[in-house]
């Protein structure tokens, strides 16, 4: 039985290093695993009242569906400013409203990311952690990725070239799908 992942990059650039470090993950994985591929570009900034008035975007349902069919998630996250990027965060607040909410409950998640910085995304995944334990979502610790220096690892595409990162990429990805 093949396992899914939902994989969802935290960032809207098209040639984005996340982006790119995501479809990497999908054409790495091993066999008996998927990524499937999740859009975060057409959720809107939450609004409440939005919310009440037309129960919860086209967008956010779909990506709510792949939750829910998902036996884990990536999430595949940028920093900005030392911290969660804003978009990013908003898509996970959205996803987790109505029925959502019960969708994250000892779902597993793993957390990368790559960054043109020298330290690559530690204080951005470290700040997933409160969300994902108010989610109740159960955080894979085993591995860890940080890209970082990610200009010299990815092409102008945003395609990840590095060899010992796709290595480690691969060996990330076994290693989660496994524990799913």
């Amino acid at each position: 039985m093949t396992k899914t992942i939902l994989g969802l990059s935290g960032s809207l650039r098209r040639a984005s290093f996340n982006a790119g470090l995501l479809r990497a993950a999908a054409e790495l994985a091993p066999t008996g695993a998927k990524i499937d591929i999740g859009s975060i570009r057409d959720v809107p900034l939450y609004d409440g009242d939005l919310e009440k008035a037309d129960g919860l975007p086209p967008a956010v349902l779909v990506l709510q569906e792949q939750l829910q069919a998902a036996d884990g998630v990536l999430l595949v996250t940028p920093e900005y400013n030392n911290g969660i990027p804003g978009v990013f965060k908003n898509v996970i607040d959205w996803m987790s409203r109505g029925p959502g909410l019960q969708m994250w409950v000892g779902k597993p998640v793993a957390i990368i990311g790559a960054s043109p910085g020298g330290f690559g995304t530690i204080m951005a995944q470290n700040h997933w952690l409160p969300v994902l334990r108010t989610l109740r979502a159960s955080v894979w610790t085993e591995g860890r990725l940080m890209v970082s220096q990610a200009g010299k690892m990815f092409d102008e595409q945003g395609n990840l070239t590095d060899t010992a990162n796709r290595d480690k990429l691969a060996d990330f990805i076994s290693g989660f799908a496994k524990v799913i």
